[in-house]
């Protein structure tokens, strides 16, 4: 006779999404995302009242354009930050000690990108944990505040496991289908979708084996600045929330 089996963690996890507005409005989340967020934390948007940007990458693995993504951010005097993960660390340590001397943000994206909602506590320390070792090991770097969940999949419990762990768990408010390498359809297509999805204070996820976004970046960049956006840190948008805020 076979029981029922039930998921401890899984029945609790969550998809991130954000919802994009019409004519350039910062974009919104459902209301109880917002409130988990704001309980632990978390950040997936900033301050929709300034012409701010936050730029973020994922790194699950490299597919030969992040040198470049890399090229014209130190061109454009853009910071950004990168999510990582233990492949992309033993695979590529030459490419994250170029990301952190050139002054940019390393994230933690988990050692083997689970799905960290349904992991128990213990293998979610260690997924952590193992990452920002070997990021210590490698730069001699002892801090990383900022996490970013595998595949946007949360639930309470994971956002207040972070928490506790010391990071500021990460999400976006604009991105678009961006990761699947043999869908791609050129810089004017990546463009065109990064675009459309701007809005103050719009913290942004790109992934970096998109050719359509090392391709399309220095465009986007130079037009977004001729519109009056300046590209910031999520150091300084901690900053700022920090201090008393028209936000959250």
């Amino acid at each position: 006779m076979f029981g029922l089996v039930i998921d401890p963690f899984g029945a609790f996890a969550k998809d991130w999404y954000f919802k994009p507005a019409k004519n350039h409005q910062p974009a919104t989340t459902e209301p109880e995302y917002e409130a988990l967020l704001k309980k632990y934390d978390g950040i997936y948007i900033g301050d929709p009242s300034k012409k701010e940007l936050f730029l973020t990458f994922d790194n699950g693995y490299e597919a030969g354009y992040t040198a470049h993504i890399l090229d014209t951010l130190k061109k454009e005097h853009v910071p950004a930050t990168f999510f990582i993960t233990g492949h992309y660390i033993s695979d590529q340590p030459e490419l994250v000690k170029r990301m952190v001397n050139e002054g940019h943000i390393i994230g933690n994206h988990s050692w083997s990108h689970p799905d960290l909602a349904k992991i128990s506590d213990t293998k979610y320390k260690k997924e952590l944990a193992k990452l920002k070792a070997r990021y210590t090991k490698l730069t001699g770097k002892t801090e990383m505040n900022y996490l970013r969940p595998p595949r946007g999949t949360f639930s309470e419990r994971s956002l207040k496991l972070g928490h506790d762990e010391g990071y500021i768990n990460v999400f976006w408010s604009a991105a678009y289908r961006d990761w699947l390498r043999d869908q791609q359809h050129g810089a004017d297509y990546a463009y065109d979708h990064i675009m459309k999805r701007m809005h103050p204070g719009a913290v942004i996820l790109l992934h970096t084996v998109s050719k359509d976004n090392a391709e399309a970046l220095p465009k986007v960049i130079h037009d977004l600045k001729k519109q009056g956006y300046r590209f910031r840190s999520l150091d300084d948008l901690m900053a700022e929330r920090a201090l008393p805020s028209k936000f959250w």
